[in-house]
């Protein structure tokens, strides 16, 4: 019986001062932070044995690549180019996610090894990667765990109008002068409250408790491949006023050879999920519009996830592919 084999390989750390300090220097972050917060792609990969646990599918995890059986089928969602060290079987490899970048980075991956689909988790990512893996790329958007991040029933009102999620990346102080104080100041000048929360400094815990206490979101981001951030926000019944630029802004696009990369902060999204707004000049009517809607019960976030990004839709899609690919 045709087996699934996942494999999730985060890039080995190197020994710094002296052979074996990484698991010292590895001991004492974990002493001195606690426990780390998953980031993104771990997501990817725990949403996803998520998804395949709720349809009932088996798979196995990160076994060993010499214990791989002829028909089993192998899918690698790693980090970086080392995830696939010592791969010497012919079994085709559904990879992608988290091996690079930018394809430029990796353009003889399917020589090197029998990739036979190449992932990405939105269209304006999977452009990226055509013109380098041809008909090899799909389209997979990772599943939202709607069972965690869902509405709670509350004595109280919400007590902020708006969560201000903050996850601008590149050009930061230009960015917040040109657009994060000018947002601020309109919401202050509007009597709106809110609260800010800055990608990278929150635990899943604050991130769900400020949801439940704001009634929308206001996502500051030049761009994502998917966001589940924001569609965690969405999963909770939260609408959003999401600033979406339209362009690839990653400074490194230049060394990549591709300076214009069209894309978006909210590649799966809707007139259920909220508003979107280019530019600081247009924030100010589509906050206007945002609210009215707001205020008339004609935004219907949750609805949008369940009908097409939940951990069993994800889950489906991800067996299309992993057996048209084989």
């Amino acid at each position: 019986m045709k087996r699934i084999n996942l494999f999730y390989r985060p890039l080995p750390e190197a020994d710094r001062w002296f052979a074996g300090d990484r698991h010292l220097r590895k001991l004492i972050r974990r002493i001195v932070r606690g426990k780390s917060n998953p980031s993104g792609l771990d997501k990817v990969f725990i949403n996803l044995c998520s998804g395949l646990n709720l349809i009932g599918v088996n798979y196995t995890k990160n076994i060993l690549y010499n214990e791989i059986n002829e028909e089993d089928y192998v899918v690698v969602l790693g980090r970086g180019k080392t995830c696939l060290d010592g791969y010497r079987k012919k079994n085709k490899i559904i990879a992608g996610i988290g091996l690079m970048t930018h394809p430029s980075e990796w353009p003889t991956l399917c020589d090197e090894y029998p990739v036979s689909k190449y992932l990405q988790h939105s269209e304006w990512a999977n452009n990226v990667y055509k013109p380098f893996f041809g008909s090899r790329c799909e389209v997979w958007p990772v599943g939202i765990n709607t069972y965690e991040w869902s509405p709670k029933k509350q004595r109280q009102q919400k007590q902020n109008d708006f969560l201000i999620y903050n996850k601008i990346r590149w050009d930061y102080k230009n960015q917040s002068e040109i657009l994060l104080k000018p947002i601020l100041n309109i919401l202050k000048e509007k009597n709106l409250s809110f609260q800010e929360i800055r990608y990278g400094k929150y635990s899943p815990y604050q991130f769900k408790k400020a949801l439940r206490n704001s009634k929308a979101m206001i996502f500051l981001c030049e761009h994502e491949s998917q966001g589940i951030a924001y569609q965690e926000c969405l999963a909770s019944d939260v609408p959003i006023l999401a600033w979406d630029q339209g362009w690839c802004l990653d400074p490194n696009r230049k060394t990549w050879n591709q300076p214009e990369i069209p894309s978006s902060s909210v590649p799966y999204f809707s007139q259920e999920c909220g508003i979107k707004f280019k530019n600081i000049k247009e924030f100010p009517e589509a906050l206007n519009l945002f609210l009215f809607n707001l205020g008339h019960g004609l935004f219907y976030p949750r609805k949008y996830i369940l009908e097409n990004l939940t951990l069993e839709k994800s889950a489906q899609r991800f067996l299309e592919i992993v057996r048209s690919g084989i």
